[in-house]
């Protein structure tokens, strides 16, 4: 009887022990990759045909990016409904009017400032439908916030006649071409092919097609079965609208990519507006195709190229901190929202970002606290506003999703103490951006130019015989990280690098230079176990090792 019970307290600890260690595991992997409402890489051929094959297409007369003409009509047609309606819709209409105000703000390059005149809801609040009062005095201050605005609303857009003209002379993105490059249009899109659902957010659908059999694009659209658009519905009972809403996003984002222009901001090739499911205009950006970042296969990457993707991330926020509008925040900030590039990392989803900087008191202390689940900045005041709060959020969010699980690790020792300067200085927010960014350059030229090894003494063990023309075409081990996941594939500065690399691996005994360079320069060097198979390989040259 003894030994039944020993044996069952025994089992219950190992439960308990492995019931430990599975959500610790869990926990990681959700900080890494979560973000809600995310679907992705899923096989959606359901949704892939309702997005092509249900859509009465109408091909737009000009390639202009503009707010199209159902959404002003609209815009402007909801202000004569004095009291039409629930106060309930009213909260619709306002959301409306507020989105479409802010696409207006940037599509005339003013960073700063409401349209309407009225404090706008917070855009951290602002997740697309996310509207339900937290108490009735929430709800007063929105029924009074609508009729306040109203009076102002109709002087200011009094007719669909006049919203509509607005549209034309105001409203348009004057711009037939990005950087001389044509804008595609909804002709682009007619005959795509090798359709493929990606995944969807809180707001839309984004597809991968080709064009003209060749240019791989990415397709985005408001999700119409989507988290936001059927809460809309649900408690609105108005697809129309609740899709104008969801609409001003996609808006938004092309606007913000047409004015944002940056090589860490993903390219708008074009857009085209269509009628589908019975809703006139509905608006698809068409936009450069990235891989979506995944963070568990980028930590068994080289040191360099996950340095390469943290010094992109701080060079477009640098961008961001000076940007032509202000300094632009992106309030959802999560890898997620990023897409790598040939290497390059580029932010994707820019419907969230704002440029609104928090307003504060001089008499409130709490008016500039920025929380994250981690810890708590309280920012100074100045002139009514919170100072760098923009920059500080996006600084932090780098740090505590890219700096600490990219920079530091199997980086080269001699850079080692610098990189966790970096990381440490960004976590406590001793640095700024541009302080980041300058010593993230630093880096750059310490690595690129080979300065990172002269601190080195060590002496080589043995010597290598230099064979020209010649591989190893077998031979193979496996080493972390590598370029290739059945060999060892590294990058070296120099011969003297690739022997102390050779050196400091047990099974090594040659390696192979090839004709191939990283993005800093450096040479890809295969290593080997030994000469065994070595062959004439014209324009190879291969080291074997000989001695002890």
């Amino acid at each position: 009887m003894l030994l039944i019970q020993l044996i069952t307290m025994k089992r219950r600890k190992i439960v308990v022990a492995a019931g430990f260690c599975l959500s610790f595991f869990l926990g990681t992997l959700m900080n890494l990759l979560y973000i809600p409402g995310f679907e992705h890489h899923q096989n959606h051929d359901n949704r892939v045909h309702r997005y092509y094959h249900k859509k009465q297409q109408r091909v737009t007369g000009d390639s202009q990016l503009h707010i199209s003409e159902s959404d002003t009509k609209a815009v402007a047609e909801s202000n004569s409904k004095n009291a039409a309606g629930s106060r309930h819709h009213q909260d619709l209409l306002l959301q409306i009017r507020e989105r479409f105000d802010e696409v207006v703000r940037y599509r005339r390059r003013q960073g700063h400032g409401s349209g309407t005149g009225d404090p706008v809801r917070p855009l951290e609040r602002r997740r697309l439908m996310d509207s339900e009062p937290g108490d009735n005095w929430d709800h007063i201050k929105v029924i009074e916030r609508t009729d306040n605005q109203q009076t102002h609303f109709q002087n200011r857009l009094s007719s669909s006649t006049y919203m509509q003209t607005k549209s034309r002379e105001d409203l348009t993105m004057n711009s037939r071409s990005i950087n001389s490059t044509p804008m595609l249009d909804c002709s682009s899109i007619d005959n795509v092919t090798n359709i493929q659902y990606l995944g969807s957010g809180y707001t839309k659908a984004v597809y991968k097609a080709a064009l003209n059999n060749s240019l791989s694009v990415a397709l985005k659209s408001v999700d119409f079965g989507g988290h936001d658009m059927e809460n809309c519905v649900k408690k609105y009972g108005s697809p129309g609208d609740c899709y104008r809403l969801a609409s001003f996003k996609i808006v938004k984002e092309m606007t913000l990519m047409e004015r944002l222009q940056h090589p860490n901001i993903l390219k708008l090739y074009g857009y085209c507006y269509q009628d589908s499911n019975d809703i006139q205009d509905t608006v698809t950006a068409i936009t450069e195709l990235g891989s979506p970042l995944e963070m568990i296969q980028l930590l068994q990457t080289s040191w360099e190229e996950r340095f390469r993707i943290c010094l992109s991330l701080v060079r477009l926020l640098h961008y961001l901190a000076h940007s032509p509008l202000g300094s632009v925040t992106l309030l959802d900030f999560r890898p997620r929202q990023f897409v790598l590039v040939a290497g390059e990392l580029k932010v994707t989803d820019l419907d969230d970002a704002s440029t609104e900087e928090a307003p504060c008191s001089l008499s409130s202390t709490s008016d500039c606290v920025m929380e994250f689940p981690a810890r708590n900045f309280t920012l100074p005041c100045s002139r009514g506003h919170c100072l760098g709060i923009n920059e500080k959020r996006n600084l932090y969010n780098a740090y505590r999703f890219f700096f600490t699980y990219l920079l530091p690790h199997s980086a080269p020792p001699t850079l080692r103490p610098l990189l966790d300067k970096i990381v440490n200085s960004t976590g406590e927010l001793i640095w700024g951006i541009d302080e980041t960014l300058l010593q993230l350059e630093e880096v750059l030229h310490l690595y690129r130019n080979g300065l990172y090894l002269q601190n080195s003494t060590q002496t080589h063990r043995a010597d290598y015989k230099r064979v020209v023309d010649a591989s190893i075409p077998g031979e193979n081990y496996r080493c972390w990280p590598s370029y290739q996941h059945d060999g060892c594939l590294l990058s070296v500065y120099s011969i003297t690098e690739a022997i102390g690399v050779c050196e400091s691996h047990a099974q090594c005994r040659a390696f192979v230079l090839t004709n191939q360079t990283t993005w800093t320069g450096h040479q890809l060097v295969f290593f080997k176990t030994g000469p065994a198979s070595l062959n004439s390989a014209k324009g190879r040259v291969t080291y074997v090792r000989v001695g002890s």
